[in-house]
């Protein structure tokens, strides 16, 4: 059975994303599935790369801990909205900090070529968002889906199997919005 870690990327603890976070890891406890749940909400680090690449800025215990729970899983579930084409400033903070050389890929020296450390995990993004489907892909080519999935995941060796979004959501009912968090409840039960 896998082991699976949902990081909720939203940046208040009462958002709609952290609702469905909550609702998706229901659904793998019911199922008997081994998880943590991550909201980044809660975490206390500073989300800046503040010397970039040059000089590694110390881990705080928070992306410590989470890290050691990236490590263990199997699979990777990322929940959080659609701001701007992409994700929130805090799930960008977070992917630059603790997606770093050594942990989640490795440079080869003399090299444009890298290991991809995280190989044979895989991931989930779930995502919310107000934008129309066909503009997010047709129009905008979905920024956000590809930076994540491509550039982060890929890059380092995770395989997305799958992409969730929940759309529209400012003019969604308390009855879609209800549906909505019975499939993501479901989709953490099928996850074993």
């Amino acid at each position: 059975m896998k082991k699976v870690i949902v990081i909720n990327g939203h940046p208040s603890k009462d958002s709609f994303c952290t609702a469905l976070a909550n609702s998706y890891a229901s659904g793998l406890e019911e199922k008997g599935v081994n998880f943590n749940l991550v909201h980044l909400s809660e975490l206390d680090f500073n989300p800046i790369l503040e010397n970039g690449y040059q000089k590694r800025t110390e881990l705080e215990p928070d992306l410590l801990a989470t890290w050691d729970k990236i490590k263990e899983a199997d699979h990777m579930v990322f929940v959080y909205p659609n701001w701007w084409g992409t994700y929130p400033a805090l799930l960008k903070g977070f992917i630059d900090r603790i997606f770093l050389p050594g942990f989640a890929f490795e440079q080869y020296e003399n090299s444009i070529k890298w290991a991809k450390l995280l190989k044979g995990k895989t991931a989930h993004i779930i995502v919310t968002m107000d934008s129309p489907g066909f503009v997010y892909k047709l129009f905008l080519k979905s920024p956000g889906h590809n930076s994540i999935k491509r550039c982060v995941l890929d890059f380092c060796g995770v395989n997305t199997v799958k992409t969730t979004n929940f759309r529209i959501v400012k003019t969604s009912t308390p009855e879609k919005r209800k549906k909505w968090l019975s499939k993501a409840f479901i989709l953490g039960k099928k996850i074993a």
